[in-house]
């Protein structure tokens, strides 16, 4: 009833992380940082040496410090250690006592110890936003993309990705900054979020978002459209709807492409025309400066 010794296996790569179904671009300006479940309880049932288990601390301590660096909120969950029969209730039945049998266990490991402007959420129940008050903070801050690292994949953090989903927020798990019961399930996760419910991106990726603000950002690009669109277009603006649709043509696609190159983004006409829509331009620019970052 309670969870087993976990096997070590070896952490995806991002060459292995499945296809992203939605174009969706990471904007530190735009994020949150949940770091999930990584108290010492959670990770009691991994070898502490392995692997694993190593990587996932080193990418998750290097994307709090680039998240302090680019003031993205981070925020924790944790359970608590004197969990009531009321609040446990049917986790009891799944999964036993809980971190109730190992209240030393409760802290979240030193190595992620929350800093005093952090937030720390009470853990309820698989999804983060169940009984907090995690949505409300974001829309007090102005974010709207949720970066989710930590334990179990397959569980809490597929199903915190799915439940921002429905309350769109922009999922995005970090394929390298999870660990799970097993590679299956850790991929299982991953397939079923970047097919049903966010995206899956990679620890260098993120890191590297931040070099994009030298170049061009969505917002900047999203505003270089509106400017030229009549006002009714404006109003019924849908950014997966092909530009074309609302009046732009090849001159004013070209002045963009001779715009951006004054940036270094180097994109063509064809490769514009192809895309369509203004998150399809922002996909193919994303993708375009995220490698000349490298």
């Amino acid at each position: 009833m309670s969870i087993p010794h976990i096997a070590s296996y070896p952490m995806p790569s991002p060459e292995q992380f499945p296809k992203n179904k939605v174009n969706w671009a990471f904007h530190p300006d735009r994020a949150v940082f949940l770091v999930h479940d990584m108290q010492a309880y959670f990770l009691r049932f991994y070898d502490q040496g392995s692997e694993l288990i190593q990587t996932l601390k080193q990418n998750l301590v290097a994307i709090k410090a680039f998240c302090q660096k680019q003031n993205i909120p981070v925020v924790y969950t944790a359970q608590p250690n004197d969990q009531a029969p009321e609040d446990r209730a049917l986790l009891n039945d799944m999964w036993g006592n809980g971190v109730n049998d190992f209240p030393e266990l409760q802290p979240i490991i030193p190595e992620l110890a929350p800093k005093d402007h952090d937030t720390v959420l009470v853990k309820w129940r698989y999804s983060a936003f169940h009984r907090s008050n995690l949505q409300e903070l974001m829309q007090a801050w102005g974010r709207d993309q949720l970066l989710i690292g930590g334990v179990y994949a397959h569980i809490g953090c597929m199903m915190t990705a799915t439940d921002a989903f429905m309350r769109d927020i922009q999922a995005f798990m970090v394929g390298d900054a999870l660990a799970d019961f097993s590679d299956a399930e850790h991929r299982q996760a991953l397939t079923f979020t970047a097919g049903r419910a966010g995206a899956v991106i990679a620890t260098e990726q993120v890191l590297n978002s931040a070099r994009k603000a030298s170049g061009l950002t969505y917002e900047a690009l999203k505003q270089q459209v509106l400017a030229i669109l009549d006002d009714d277009d404006v109003a019924e603006f849908d950014p997966d709807e092909d530009l074309i649709n609302f009046g732009l043509d090849s001159i004013q696609i070209m002045n963009f492409v001779a715009q951006w190159r004054t940036l270094g983004v180097e994109v063509s006409f064809a490769e514009l025309a192809q895309a369509g829509s203004l998150n399809g331009w922002w996909s193919l620019i994303d993708m375009r400066q995220s490698v000349e970052a490298v």
